[in-house]
């Protein structure tokens, strides 16, 4: 039952974020801006196109759309989202929930790889070079979290009680801020890219699916979504307490996520895109951040 509430929670709910960000945007920009639901509809007008497939690409150009719905649908299963435990969980699976973005990661990589476009090749140099600078981050954060909880399994490790926000309120504070920053370079969102962009000097995430076309360019905006709920549910999931009744938590978990989605819109109307040099510094930083708050919970 926690798992059929689980994934309705997010397979529903998740295009919505995209337009809550939109609609943030639109504002505070004073501007009546898009429907809050006109993700559901690109989603619909994509899945009734034909998809065009060049000569050039094999059967892994359409795996990596495939593989960015399935590992984010996989990875929400990890997080207690509806209850106090998470349908999938054992003993270290933080680790393969953190590997299985890099899984997914790497099977669009290959697949704007397989095009033969330098182009795009020059989006993949991009988004690996970031990606592997934003990881020691996630990874410092689940290492603290484990300290505080004993666990190391995230239906334990992610559950955090009043007297752990008692004992290391510092460090977890460090971890929502250090999480937040690799939430925006993972969706590519404002500093890091601009998913609205289309500037050929700065497109990273973009770049990499413009040879993509109809149903599969929709499984990617619609992956996209999912990844985007995935990493917000997993910073709310720290900051809020669990209440054992699935329905409560669910509902407190969605309102988290749509809270989140408000700040980056927020983030997204008051700053512009980084520099590309600028954004290793900011992920290292990110890094930092979370490294010193492994330090707070061991000394």
């Amino acid at each position: 039952m926690t798992a059929v509430l689980q994934l309705l929670l997010v397979v529903l709910t998740a295009p919505l974020l995209l337009g809550v960000i939109t609609r943030t945007k639109a504002i505070v920009a004073g501007r009546s801006g898009p429907p809050l639901l006109q993700a559901y509809y690109d989603l619909g007008k994509l899945l009734r196109k034909d998809t065009v497939l060049s000569s050039t690409t094999t059967w892994v150009f359409l795996a990596g759309p495939a593989m960015a719905v399935v590992v984010p649908l996989l990875a929400s299963l990890l997080l207690p989202l509806a209850g106090p435990r998470a349908p999938l969980a054992f003993t270290g699976d933080l680790i393969l929930f953190v590997y299985l973005f890099a899984l997914s990661r790497f099977f669009t990589t290959v697949a704007a790889l397989d095009t033969g476009s330098a182009f795009e090749g020059m989006g993949v140099a991009r988004e690996v070079t970031f990606a592997a600078l934003a990881e020691p981050a996630l990874f410092f954060g689940l290492l603290a979290l484990a300290r505080i909880s004993g666990s190391l399994s995230l239906s334990q490790l992610l559950t955090v009680d009043g007297n752990s926000w008692h004992r290391a309120s510092a460090a977890l504070v460090l971890i929502i801020a250090s999480w937040f920053i690799v939430l925006l370079a993972e969706n590519s969102r404002v500093p890091f890219d601009d998913p609205n962009t289309h500037l050929e000097l700065t497109m990273i995430h973009e770049v990499m699916v413009l040879d993509h076309s109809g149903p599969a360019f929709g499984l990617i905006l619609y992956g996209s979504a999912l990844k985007l709920f995935v990493f917000s549910a997993l910073i709310a999931d720290v900051a809020l307490p669990r209440t054992g009744n699935p329905l409560a938590d669910a509902a407190a978990t969605l309102g988290a996520v749509l809270g989140i989605c408000v700040v980056i819109g927020l983030v997204e109307s008051s700053m512009a895109r980084l520099r590309l040099v600028r954004v290793p510094q900011l992920l290292v930083a990110a890094s930092l951040v979370a490294g010193f708050a492994v330090v707070l919970v061991l000394r």
